[in-house]
């Protein structure tokens, strides 16, 4: 069996996840062909996900002015089968960075829904805590923060969490009958006990009115994971 081949390594820091039930019936219209969604003892989540791009390589290249960055996603969870074995993946509604050429790199080698938006963020840690912040702006200002206590503490095998942050496949929709697939390789990470977050994003404006109602709802968890370097791999398409 041929190696895979790495197309960007990186590593993805202080990743800050607030997680959502909702019904099933709002992913449908997203969900890739050949996919299946995936639940957490029955519940549907999609995911606000604010995180550091560290150290950016593309094909083991430093792309000057590309190798730390904010991104803002959206995403929620399936699983494909292939070999009788389930793959679990994620699906991304969009993703925010700041950067133009990522962008363009994303869409168009992956047909993922990246939108160039002005970004920044802030990291506070102290001796017992740690503050992140991501914000971006659309139209609005928008932010997610968390702060969580130090130490960062092992996953529970089986938590929520585990489900969250163990979805190593990347899926996108190509066309009717066309999936994109390609992997994410890094090992297990570690979580920071939470201490309080705060949302102020507008969903409407961001992803569209189907998920107008996140405004007016308290995610069912949030949790904030250390991260470690990662791998993307080169994609291949499911057409079966």
């Amino acid at each position: 069996m041929s190696k895979p081949v790495t197309f960007l390594s990186a590593e993805w820091r202080k990743l800050a996840f607030a997680n959502y039930a909702v019904d099933k019936e709002i992913l449908m219209e997203y969900l890739p062909p050949h996919t299946e969604l995936d639940d957490w003892k029955g519940k549907y989540f999609v995911s606000l996900v604010g995180f550091m791009f560290v150290d950016v390589r593309l094909k083991g290249l430093s792309i000057p002015f590309h190798t730390s960055f904010e991104e803002v996603n959206l995403r929620f969870y399936v699983k494909f089968k292939e070999n009788e074995i389930w793959k679990r993946g994620v699906v991304f509604i969009k993703e925010f960075v700041p950067k133009p050429a990522i962008t363009f790199v994303a869409n168009t080698l992956y047909k993922e829904n990246y939108q160039t938006l002005p970004m920044k963020h802030a990291w506070f840690e102290q001796t017992h805590q740690i503050e992140v912040d991501y914000i971006w702006k659309n139209e609005d200002w928008n932010k997610f923060s968390i702060t969580a206590s130090l130490p960062a503490r092992e996953i529970e095998v089986g938590s929520e969490e585990e489900f969250i942050t163990e979805h190593y496949w990347g899926y996108t929709k190509i066309k009717n009958q066309v999936t994109s697939e390609y992997g994410v390789e890094h090992p297990r990470w570690q979580i920071y006990p939470l201490k309080d977050f705060k949302i102020d994003v507008d969903f409407e404006q961001n992803y569209g009115s189907e998920f107008a109602f996140l405004n007016h709802n308290q995610p069912d968890s949030v949790m904030l994971a250390d991260g470690s370097e990662i791998m993307v791999l080169k994609g291949k398409r499911i057409t079966r």
